[in-house]
């Protein structure tokens, strides 16, 4: 059956070539990742997770490789296998080359679902919990034993509609953690920006605008569609929506509201915009661009913007559109 993307392409007659190029390639390197591991110890509660461009499946020339090891459960007394450093030494012999994850160390690690599910919100809950637990959600796909990630999923789908969860009406409590990370990852743009002193600061803003931009509306939109099911159909939506790609959750909504016209806008956008980030100069235009001043004499970053503009329209004008306009008021906003 054809994906979301791939259908919102065909009826409307848009070119979403690089999308779909990306994912064919993301496709087979996660094979070629998994063939990897097949010498590596892994057990049964375990899993190595791919995130980032791998999660989304675009990956570019330029992609980051950030993963980590997923345990189903709480600590316990032994080590689990994996080892991050079995798992970085498998994939330093890709062929097709490997990149040390980002610094923030959100990545290259080891991590336990009993965290992801039990600290939600207050003290314990911090920043690299948060951002695990929302990447995991939105943009993951595993190299190894796929049900664990598909059971975790559904142990954070289920915690987060525990305490309510009622018939077409979107659940809060999930909707306001996901605005809290796309709140955070804009405060933490400025907050990298200050620590670095303004390296990279024209990818990064690049990211904001698009990718990232994307990212949220992948969860925002399932959430909100949550209004037109009955309390016993939500969970079982969210897990499946979830286990899609983000551009396919996003593509899906536009189909289900009619939202054609505007769906081909911002996936045309998104689409020039991986082919932007894939051209090597461009790529390496924008990250020596070190704070706004330099970005407007940036032919390369003036594109951005005109694409996240795009971007910009296309998801409002679904939000507040026929279809989603009272629930986006009623739950998005306040």
């Amino acid at each position: 059956m054809a994906s979301s993307l791939e259908q919102l392409q065909h009826e409307t007659g848009g070119t979403f070539d690089a999308l779909l190029r990306a994912r064919a390639l993301t496709a087979a390197r996660i094979e070629q990742r998994r063939r990897l591991l097949d010498a590596v110890a892994v057990d049964p509660a375990a899993t190595v997770v791919l995130m980032g461009s791998w999660g989304r499946r675009e990956l570019t020339s330029s992609s980051d490789d950030d993963y980590m090891v997923l345990v189903r459960g709480a600590p316990g007394a032994a080590p689990p296998q994996p080892t991050v450093g079995a798992v970085a030494g498998a994939f330093a012999g890709d062929p097709g080359g490997f990149s040390a994850p980002g610094r923030e160390g959100i990545f290259e690690d080891v991590v336990h679902s009993a965290d992801l599910v039990q600290r939600i919100g207050l003290d314990d809950d911090t920043n690299t919990n948060l951002t695990r637990r929302m990447l995991l959600m939105l943009e993951s796909v595993a190299a190894t034993n796929p049900q664990v990630l598909e059971e975790t999923r559904r142990d954070v789908v289920d915690d987060y509609l525990r305490d309510s969860v009622k018939d077409f009406r979107p659940p809060r409590f999930l909707l306001n953690d996901l605005v809290r990370y796309w709140r955070t990852i804009g405060v933490d743009f400025v907050a990298k920006d200050r620590r670095r002193g303004g390296e990279g600061w024209g990818l990064r803003n690049a990211k904001l605008r698009t990718s990232r931009k994307l990212l949220f509306a992948s969860g925002l939109l399932p959430v909100l569609r949550c209004h037109e099911l009955t309390a016993a159909e939500i969970p079982g939506f969210l897990v499946a929506q979830l286990a899609l790609p983000p551009a396919d959750r996003v593509a899906a909504a536009f189909l289900r509201y009619g939202a054609l016209v505007e769906g081909a806008a911002v996936f045309g956008a998104y689409d020039r915009f991986l082919q932007l980030i894939d051209d090597g100069d461009a790529r390496a235009e924008l990250r020596a661009l070190d704070g706004r001043a330099a970005a407007d004499a940036s032919p390369a970053f003036r594109e951005v913007a005109r694409l996240g503009a795009a971007i910009d329209r296309g998801l409002l004008s679904l939000l507040f559109g026929d279809g989603l306009r009272e629930v986006t008021q009623n739950y998005a906003i306040f």
